[in-house]
């Protein structure tokens, strides 16, 4: 049994691997790019993969092939109708990450909502120390209780920001974007009520056709001058150029953003241009991975595959 781990680096150095040495012979490759992939995999009976993609061009000449593990939830990166047509099964992860993303939601939040870089800077530059008084209020804030927290996908990570904005005081609404989604727990609104309503608005969606771009200039002009938008979803979802437009000319407060339409972010994103960080922070995709969730995608990785090696099928996608 050969296993071929074909991006390593996706997972993090600290990531413990060595169970899947009593499953056979395993090969680490930390990157590798689509023209690596053909020879990488030519005798493999696993492969293990994030990003890169599989279909007939980097598969076609890997005939031991059997399984497809993906270290993530999302399966764009497979050409299915080729991969059943080898018989090649392939196998996802979900709900590693539900705990980390809704942590990292509300540690984005805070750091726009308190203004917490213009303060820290403060201390940090001895501007506390020359300090006539023992406060300073040059950056103003508000108490987040009593707000209202309009979310974007009430799936998992949606209802677990939606349980604990609860507990800070806030009125929660959601929207659903495919229109099937009720839960009796919070109020259902239609998109332009969650857009002109809201205090702090969180995207917790996938992407498809009907979010694609959902948050343009026309949608960021509905929102209040002092709402923050968040994004955990997926970058293509809020249109990037309007958002620096938006944040430039304060139509809103402040936005917190862990997805970009392009990553790693691009040279010509607008957004690079926005050095206030009280106005927006982008962090680079790392709401899924504190360690414990790395390590959690590694494991049940682990279990798919056992279970396949069992003849089970786990996680498996069609």
């Amino acid at each position: 049994m050969k296993i071929v781990f074909l991006e390593t680096d996706t997972l993090g150095n600290d990531v413990n691997l060595t169970q899947f040495d009593i499953l056979g012979e395993v090969i680490k490759y930390p990157m590798t790019v689509p023209e690596q992939i053909p020879e990488r995999v030519k005798d493999a009976d696993i492969v293990i993969v994030n990003k890169v993609p599989m279909n007939e061009t980097t598969l076609a000449g890997a005939d031991n092939l059997k399984l497809i593990c993906i270290t993530a939830t999302g399966t764009n990166i497979v050409d299915f109708d080729y991969t059943n047509s080898r018989n090649i099964a392939v196998a996802n992860v979900s709900g590693y990450s539900t705990q980390s993303v809704i942590q990292h939601t509300f540690a984005l939040f805070f750091y726009v909502y308190e203004k917490l870089s213009y303060y820290d800077d403060f201390v940090k530059s001895g501007g506390y120390i020359r300090s006539d008084i023992f406060s300073h209020f040059e950056k103003k804030f508000s108490e987040l209780y009593g707000k209202t927290w309009g979310i974007i996908g009430l799936g998992e990570i949606g209802r677990g920001v939606a349980e604990i904005a609860k507990v800070f005081g806030c009125n929660v609404i959601y929207y659903s974007t495919s229109g099937r989604n009720n839960n009796n727990d919070y109020e259902r609104v239609d998109f332009d009520t969650l857009l002109t309503d809201s205090d702090i608005i969180s995207i917790h969606a996938p992407l498809n056709d009907k979010t694609m771009n959902l948050i343009g200039e026309k949608e960021l002009k509905k929102m209040k001058k002092s709402a923050i938008l968040l994004n955990l979803g997926r970058g293509p979802i809020v249109d990037e150029h309007a958002l620096y437009k938006a944040l430039n000319e304060d139509w809103i407060a402040g936005a917190g953003l862990d997805v970009l339409t392009v990553e790693p972010m691009a040279a010509n994103n607008p957004l690079s241009k926005i050095k206030d960080s009280s106005k927006l922070i982008i962090t680079p995709h790392i709401a899924w991975a504190t360690v414990e969730a790395r390590q959690r995608v590694t494991d049940e990785v682990y279990k798919n595959m056992v279970a396949f090696l069992d003849g089970e099928e786990r996680n498996i996608v069609k």
